[in-house]
């Protein structure tokens, strides 16, 4: 027979896993809430830079959170979105020297996005909505999720439109040379094009899902 303490470490444990996969699937912050929409659709033109903005984003994500969730006490309430922006920005000049130190070509061909990671939605949104409310375990978790889901999303943009836009992967030749490359798939309009797609295809599965249960 399960003791109380056993029990609570498991319900604490479910809840844990829980937090961190919603952000993968449930709750993915471009799949599900369309957050971020402005460098999903602008730098996933290859696999490296949909990489690069994706855990850029994560890095962010995770450590504002993290700040936001231990500094909740002492943030007074009417200037926490100040300060919630403030925290974000920080990790962003660290994030972009970071990426500027270790790879210069990935982060001209980032350009703007990476400063602008400082306004995006999911970042600010998780902080005010989960980490400004819940313990610091719980907000890295939750923010790591939505990280990685944002991730993913872009991975999953920027693998077709370089695959279909150049004929390549990670720069590596797939379709040989008679391969006519869709152009129009590294452009903005093969963005929304390949965006449409996969939104199609998670609702698909997603409802799939909910039928079965």
């Amino acid at each position: 027979m399960a003791t109380p303490a056993a029990n609570l470490t498991r319900k604490t444990d479910i809840q844990s896993a829980d937090t961190f996969i919603k952000g993968l699937w449930r709750e993915n912050p471009v799949f599900v809430a369309l957050l971020g929409m402005c460098p999903v659709l602008a730098v996933t033109n290859s696999v490296i830079n949909a990489l690069a903005i994706g855990l850029a984003s994560t890095f962010v994500v995770t450590l504002s959170s993290t700040m936001v969730s231990l500094a909740k006490n002492v943030i007074p309430k009417q200037v926490r979105i100040a300060s919630y922006i403030l925290i974000i920005a920080t990790f962003v000049t660290v994030t972009e020297y970071m990426l500027q130190a270790l790879s210069y070509d990935v982060h001209k061909a980032l350009g703007a996005f990476i400063p602008l990671i400082v306004v995006n939605c999911m970042i600010l949104g998780r902080s005010e909505a989960f980490a400004s409310r819940n313990s610091v375990g719980l907000a890295a978790l939750d923010a790591l999720g939505m990280g990685m889901g944002f991730t993913l999303a872009c991975l999953s943009l920027g693998t077709v439109r370089e695959l279909l836009g150049n004929g390549t992967l990670l720069g590596i030749p797939i379709f040989g040379p008679s391969f006519e490359p869709w152009v129009i798939m590294v452009l903005p309009p093969g963005a929304f094009f390949v965006l449409g797609m996969w939104l199609l295809l998670f609702n698909w599965f997603k409802q799939r899902k909910e039928a079965a249960e």
